[in-house]
């Protein structure tokens, strides 16, 4: 991976509490995964970014190998790597995510 990539995604992961790589954008999600994701965090009322993957085909690649994780959506809370749309899902439905984004995004 190119360090100058890796540091844009750290720099990115870092400065969002909670971030969303997406197909599609928070307002047009361009897949259900990501908009079950995306639709999740709204309802949990906490403050979210997304990225695009759709429009930047090196962040798209390159987001694979940075999180080890095939697919999107990928989602970051509080700087670590927490999954995809089947994970987060599932967090969501056992009670198990708000107390995850309450502890990675603080003001969430």
């Amino acid at each position: 991976m190119d360090a100058a990539f890796k540091a844009r995604i750290d720099d990115l992961v870092r400065n969002h509490p909670i971030l969303l790589f997406v197909k599609g954008t928070k307002s047009f999600p361009q897949c259900g995964f990501s908009n079950a994701v995306i639709q999740i965090f709204k309802e949990l009322g906490a403050p979210f970014e997304t990225v695009n993957v759709l429009a930047d085909p090196e962040v798209r690649e390159g987001m694979k190998e940075y999180s080890s994780w095939p697919t999107f959506p990928q989602v970051y809370v509080g700087g670590e790597f927490l999954g995809g749309a089947d994970i987060v899902r599932e967090l969501h439905a056992k009670g198990e995510l708000r107390p995850i984004v309450e502890r990675g995004a603080p003001s969430a």
